[in-house]
């Protein structure tokens, strides 16, 4: 990101937000991304958003939805308004996918999994035949080759970049809308100047300033900060089969994040988490944050 951008941020309200997927109930690798984001807004007298990605319903969890919501409210960390679903803002992606279309920016691909490159991209030169493009197909948007995009990341610092594909998707075969679209489309539409989330994410950011900067929208403060993982090395994730949060123990679950972010320690004294919140809030710094891409979980936080 530019000195001008982060100077035209800093004159904005602060405007946060956590988004998580419904494929299974939070965990604590979850929690640490929502706790940083919350504290970050709050610290800056912010607004903090909950948006709920649910995009892809054959990766969903029946009630995964309301479990993590629910989860959020336990834990101390309550939205400012109301929540947003993806599965209910079809018309905007689709306006947007008409915008790009309009200006020869995306082209149609029937290509199966078997004949994509090693990235996911169309090496078929679909792009070149659209005459001969079967149905159903995915539309791709076009990246000039030796694009690179640059953005200066507060933890992991300067992002110089390819967006790792000259083709990337934006809506699917199956008809589902891609990520990088629709997370860039509801950023811009909530006004979200400042995203915290994990490190995992941080390969995804090119093709989404790709798309902003080719959208017109402004482009957030990123800060991504590092994953829990366990003892094999892997992110606490549903896939990897990462608990679920038990929400009796919040403060427990807090104290936990706190620890793996290297925020000062509240005192034994504090025993709810309205407490720990508040006590969270005064001390936050994002300098405490290793500038790394992962961090192992003590014993105790696997087995919260």
């Amino acid at each position: 990101m530019s000195d001008s951008s982060t100077s035209f941020l800093s004159k904005l309200p602060y405007r946060g937000r956590f988004a998580p997927s419904p494929t299974g109930p939070l965990h604590l690798g979850s929690l640490i991304a929502a706790l940083a984001s919350y504290l970050d807004a709050r610290k800056n007298s912010g607004t903090w958003l909950v948006r709920i990605d649910d995009l892809d319903p054959p990766r969903e969890v029946p009630g995964a939805a309301s479990s993590i919501l629910e989860s959020l409210q336990r834990h101390g960390l309550h939205a400012d308004e109301d929540i947003l679903r993806q599965s209910e803002r079809g018309s905007a992606y689709n306006k947007t996918l008409e915008q790009l279309h309009s200006r020869g920016e995306t082209f149609l691909c029937d290509c199966t999994r078997a004949m994509l490159g090693p990235l996911g991209t169309c090496q078929q030169s679909c792009a070149e035949h659209q005459h001969a493009v079967a149905r159903p197909a995915a539309t791709r948007i076009k990246v000039p080759a030796n694009t690179k995009v640059e953005f200066r990341d507060q933890l992991q610092g300067q992002q110089t970049l390819s967006p790792d594909t000259n083709n990337f998707l934006v809506h699917r075969k199956d008809g589902l809308y891609a990520y990088q679209l629709a997370v860039v489309v509801d950023d811009a539409y909530q006004g979200i100047t400042h995203i915290i989330r994990g490190s995992d994410l941080l390969d995804t950011t090119p093709k989404q300033v790709y798309l902003q900067q080719r959208l017109g929208y402004s482009t957030p403060a990123y800060c991504h900060i590092p994953v829990i993982s366990n003892a094999q090395g892997q992110k606490f994730s549903k896939q990897n089969h990462a608990p679920a949060l038990d929400n009796k123990k919040a403060a427990a679950n807090l104290r936990a994040a706190l620890e793996f972010l290297m925020q000062t320690r509240p005192p034994s004294k504090l025993a709810n988490t309205e407490e720990l919140i508040n006590f969270a809030i005064a001390h936050w710094s994002t300098e405490l944050i290793p500038g790394v891409m992962s961090i192992q979980a003590t014993p105790d936080a696997e087995r919260l």
